[in-house]
């Protein structure tokens, strides 16, 4: 495919495993659309990742917690740009009692995750379908495949995102996009996340996840068409395995440990 003048639109690029996603796609000489909030440095990326690998790299700052700002977003990106790749990678969660959890805490969840993610898709669908081959990558989470106690909205969103991107793969399949979804655990995206993991123990420290590792097998995935792609299948296996009465409580009490 020629892609000099076709565009991979990344959400969350600023950090963690967006970041990566725009470095390894950079680094194949792939334009770039990169999404983030504002004041994380990401004109600074943009502009070191056009000048390393001389690609043209555009950057689009706003809140994607508010409605209006994504469909702002999506207006803007399908009068500038055709686009074979989007990859909703932006995602919020936390660890909190849910009796201590606001109301804007709640639905910044929902926004990001689920409202924002389902929107971005839908608008920006059109122009992927234009293409001659083109390319959804949503960004879920181990916690999709079991509900966990002091998270208890981020995995019921997560879970919607691994359903949304089941469902709509099946109804794309005989078209151009590829609809595919990753289930990464935890990733070493910064050191708060780090120290968080690593208080869980031999567990959390053995399968804590590199995000440049993670992007890159994700994209090789992608391009090859799986649907549901895993970086990590025992913990994966073990999860699904695990039967609900077991899974909820020992997941719920490692978790704890977070805001112990």
């Amino acid at each position: 495919m020629n892609l000099k003048e076709k565009y991979a639109v990344i959400t969350g690029a600023s950090l963690g495993l967006g970041s990566a996603f725009a470095k390894v796609l950079a680094a194949q000489r792939i334009n770039l659309v990169l999404i983030s909030l504002p004041g994380q440095g990401l004109s600074r990326l943009a502009a070191d990742l056009s000048e390393a690998y001389d690609i043209k790299v555009s950057y689009y700052e706003t809140d994607l917690a508010f409605k209006q700002n994504v469909i702002s977003l999506c207006k803007w990106i399908n009068q500038h740009f055709n686009i074979y790749m989007l990859i909703n990678n932006a995602g919020l969660g936390g660890t909190k009692k849910f009796t201590e959890a606001t109301v804007q805490y709640i639905d910044s969840i929902m926004q990001v995750n689920v409202v924002a993610t389902s929107l971005l898709t839908h608008q920006l669908l059109p122009n992927l379908l234009r293409q001659q081959q083109a390319y959804i990558l949503n960004v879920s989470s181990m916690a999709a495949f079991s509900p966990i106690g002091y998270k208890t909205v981020y995995p019921a969103s997560k879970t919607f995102i691994h359903s949304f991107s089941r469902g709509l793969s099946e109804e794309l399949k005989d078209t151009n996009v590829v609809v595919s979804v990753v289930n990464p655990g935890a990733m070493a995206t910064n050191e708060d996340v780090c120290r968080r993991i690593k208080k869980l123990g031999m567990i959390g420290r053995l399968t804590l996840l590199q995000p440049d590792k993670v992007a890159a097998r994700c994209i090789r995935k992608l391009v090859k068409r799986d649907r549901v792609i895993m970086v990590n299948p025992w913990s994966w296996l073990a999860i699904v395995l695990l039967p609900i009465w077991i899974k909820l409580p020992l997941l719920t009490y490692n978790i704890k440990k977070e805001i112990g």
